[in-house]
């Protein structure tokens, strides 16, 4: 798995417990939005 990649974000998220964004699994979304949704976590 690359840095960067959906899957890398994907995997970031749910070890910072986060499965679900505006009900629907991060999975759906774009590597794009969960970026975004990495920083903010982050944060």
């Amino acid at each position: 798995m690359y840095v960067g990649s959906k899957g890398w974000y994907v995997n970031e998220l749910k070890k910072l417990g986060i499965h679900y964004h505006q009900g629907k699994k991060i999975e759906v979304y774009k590597a794009h939005v969960l970026a975004n949704l990495l920083e903010e976590k982050k944060k």
